[in-house]
């Protein structure tokens, strides 16, 4: 594969994503980060060839948005015109109901093709000093085509067999938005409540795999991950409204010492995770 790339936003995704096209692809890859320390420093460890300019953007097949959900929004307003028609343009942000109508529509204007785009994969520790080439390596690929030619969505596949993905899932806004509440931003919610436990400064000594598991998370881009729970906002607080009823269930039963009905309670956990066949 030999597509001309724009990555803007040399985070942990961005900057993955674009050592991970130097590793694996014969891509030409540039760059645009608001902070010259992150460009410095993609420049000198090779992920992009430069800085980009506007002649690289006007030469783009592929521009990958890799910022906050409104500054996505902001950066196509603005630099839209300066792409050439039949650019594909992708983002790799965890909602979608809030961002990809409002790219479609910029991009219909100005005649250029939206997918959106879900990588399942991160770290703990964002920014480009944590940014792996082989961070995908295995991961799922999630593609919002919202309208998009076969064409290009068969691309965005080879993308990402190309940098090592595991497999892509096709998905609408809506339905990626539903699942990810549940598989992502409930969890950020919870470990963010549990270390807020006034037990939580003494754990050392006390604390083994289930600490670290539920904790792990904990560690979030509070600006990112605020503005990603108010954008999926309705299906957030459904998880959260059913994750609190099955708390308040279990802290009845222990509260009120029926031994049954939490054997009841744990039992069908137990069952539901061992039906779905995962470790």
């Amino acid at each position: 594969m030999n597509q001309k790339i724009v990555v803007a936003g040399l985070g942990l995704i961005g900057g993955s994503l674009a050592k991970a096209f130097r590793k694996y692809s014969d891509c030409r890859v540039t760059g645009i980060d608001s902070d010259p320390g992150v460009i410095d420093a993609a420049l000198q460890c090779g992920a992009i060839r430069r800085q980009a300019t506007p002649e690289d953007l006007n030469a783009a097949d592929l521009v990958f948005l890799c910022l906050y959900p409104q500054a996505d929004i902001d950066f196509l307003k603005e630099h839209a015109s300066a792409l050439r028609p039949g650019c594909i343009v992708t983002d790799v942000c965890g909602v979608k109901s809030f961002l990809s109508p409002r790219l479609s529509e910029i991009a219909e204007k100005h005649g250029l093709i939206y997918i959106g785009g879900h990588p399942m994969a991160g770290k703990e520790k964002g920014g480009f000093a944590n940014s792996d080439a082989d961070l995908f390596s295995g991961a799922s690929y999630l593609l919002v085509p919202c309208g998009a030619p076969r064409g290009a969505v068969d691309l965005m596949t080879a993308v990402a067999v190309e940098l090592g993905f595991g497999g892509t899932v096709v998905t609408t806004p809506e339905e990626h938005d539903r699942e990810i509440a549940f598989t992502s931003q409930l969890p950020h919610a919870l470990a963010c409540a549990y270390v807020k436990s006034p037990r939580c400064p003494g754990h050392a000594g006390f604390s083994a795999g289930s600490y670290r598991d539920v904790s792990r998370v904990a560690s979030v881009n509070e600006s990112m991950w605020a503005e990603l729970f108010l954008d999926n906002r309705e299906a957030l607080t459904e998880e959260l409204d059913t994750l609190m009823g099955n708390l308040r269930e279990i802290r009845d039963a222990v509260g009120s010492n029926d031994a049954e009905a939490l054997r009841c309670l744990l039992r069908e956990g137990r069952l539901i995770k061992e039906r779905l066949g995962e470790a």
